[in-house]
């Protein structure tokens, strides 16, 4: 290995050399079975060499380009990605279970998304190779995220998303300038037509688990946790599911600390999907992928066939994860409870999250005295749509103080 990283197949071990544009392992993608997750998807391993006598602090003193698919931190947008707050939440459930729980609120990105990591990485390694094109297929926030970054880094995104996402997602493509082309069809219809359209244009793609530089920025949340904790591993990490990339890019910042001899162990990931779309959980260590149509009211974790299936299933396997399936009721309370208890409003994909917690720790699973993290994902404002059945906007009142006080006598009880 002379370069800086070469990649990996997950499925047939077999190491490419980091050099240009790579998508998947061509050997294995040939192999493609129609209705199944995609083969030869790579992961970025980096040259042991250059890795000799890495610290944490130098890591973080260096903006992680140590472990980096890229060469130089200058190649990065201008806007603030990653680096977001992680909140100690001292809840009633914490209280009861004696745990710790933090809350890593990735609505703080410039997009309002946890998908600008991805997207600030692979403009930056599209920086330097002198692309000016990207392309990526989404439910809305990879769309918007992309859009957004390229908008920052003078590049030109060409987003293609299903015509029934949601109208804030559509709307922040079109204002960051980006190119929007609406499906007519799913994610995974759309997904299919950008490959498609990139091969047939000569484009460069973002999509996740195809480009498999997206999940060197989602890791990136890993890396950021271990700090924030004051170098301490969490016991658990709550990670909300859909294709895959986002739980694989948690695991794999995690495994780089690992295996760079910076920490000794693994913290147990939860995988949380919610159970109108759980193809992921539901076929893991199954021998025949099985897909079910998803119906669910968290879009951007709507996916019937999860892309990044096969190097997800890898890790929790490997590393013990677990695995939790939450309705959309759940979701619509979780989404409620943290907003009101928190002050944090997250979008439904976001909240499976933290519904997941409530789920886990109802069940006696979170452990007394353990540190337990929930990833919220995306802001709640990308999608106002799902919650409008928990709210009951009143009737306005008439100007003046004994309108108020009868209003606030029947409707709240203050007086």
């Amino acid at each position: 290995m002379s370069s800086k990283f070469n990649y990996q197949c997950n499925d047939c071990g077999r190491e490419i050399p980091g050099h240009g544009i790579v998508y998947l392992c061509e050997d294995c993608a040939v192999r493609q079975k129609e209705g199944q997750p995609p083969a030869g998807v790579l992961k970025v391993i980096y040259n042991p060499s250059l890795l000799r006598g890495l610290t944490f602090r130098k890591l973080v003193a260096n903006r992680f380009i140590e472990l980096l698919p890229f060469n130089d931190t200058g190649s990065l947008p201008f806007l603030r990605t990653g680096n977001t707050p992680m909140y100690r939440i001292s809840g009633r459930e914490a209280a009861i279970g004696g745990h710790e729980l933090f809350i890593k609120d990735d609505s703080q990105n410039p997009t309002f998304s946890f998908k600008d990591r991805a997207s600030a990485v692979v403009s930056a390694f599209a920086k330097e190779q002198g692309i000016s094109t990207i392309v990526a297929a989404s439910t809305g926030n990879a769309g918007s995220s992309l859009a957004g970054i390229c908008a920052a880094q003078g590049q030109k995104a060409v987003i293609f998303a299903p015509a029934s996402a949601p109208a804030a997602k559509l709307t922040q493509i079109l204002m960051y300038g980006a190119i929007l082309v609406p499906v007519d069809g799913n994610y995974d219809n759309a997904f299919d037509l950008s490959i498609e359209a990139t091969k047939h244009f000569g484009w460069y793609i973002r999509n996740t688990a195809y480009n498999p530089l997206t999940i060197e920025g989602k890791k990136t949340a890993a890396f950021e946790i271990y700090s924030q904790l004051g170098h301490r591993l969490p016991d658990r990490v709550f990670v909300p599911v859909g294709d895959g990339v986002i739980l694989s890019g948690i695991y794999k910042g995690f495994e780089d600390l690992l295996k760079s001899g910076i920490t000794g162990g693994m913290p147990e990931i939860v995988a949380v999907q919610a159970a109108g779309s759980s193809n992921l959980i539901d076929n893991l260590g199954k021998k025949a992928f099985i897909c079910m149509p998803s119906s669910t009211l968290a879009d951007s974790i709507s996916v019937d066939i999860p892309r990044n299936f096969r190097m997800a299933e890898k890790y929790l396997l490997q590393y013990k994860g677990k695995a939790l399936k939450v309705s959309d009721q759940q979701i619509l309370e979780a989404s409620r409870q943290l907003s009101a208890q928190t002050g944090l409003f997250a979008e439904p994909a976001a909240a499976a999250a933290f519904a997941g917690y409530l789920l886990a720790n109802a069940k006696g699973l979170t452990g007394k005295g353990t540190i337990n993290v929930v990833l919220l994902t995306g802001s709640g404002l990308k999608d106002l749509k799902p919650v409008q059945p928990l709210l009951n906007i009143p009737e306005a009142v008439k100007p003046d103080i004994h309108s108020v006080t009868s209003f606030l006598k029947d409707k709240t009880g203050l007086v």
